[in-house]
């Protein structure tokens, strides 16, 4: 699963921002629009996705949408999992901790 994972993740990343993929050891980075920095990794059991986020503060409105909205489309590929079905997966892990 972890390569299906990893090859979804970057071609997401490709798809969904036509911006350039950096790797730097196992993460993968982007910069795009209202974020300074995306950053994608998998977690040590190799079934979950590890996202991390910086952003540029100063953004007009009209990139920070379009930027949120390529990021939503990005986690609806990279993950398989639509927007409802990511939040009801976390309130399971929730629950189980």
């Amino acid at each position: 699963m972890t390569k299906d994972l990893g090859t979804r993740m970057v071609d997401a990343l490709q798809e969904c921002f036509g911006a350039e993929v950096r790797q730097a050891g196992d993460h993968y980075q982007i910069s795009y629009g209202a974020l300074k920095l995306l950053d994608v990794s998998i977690g040590k059991t190799g079934k979950t996705m590890i996202v991390y986020t910086e952003s540029h503060t100063d953004a007009r409105d009209e990139v920070i949408l379009d930027t949120n909205r390529r990021f939503r489309r990005y986690l609806d590929i990279a993950t398989g999992y639509s927007t409802k079905e990511r939040v009801k997966k976390a309130k399971t892990v929730e629950k189980g901790d």
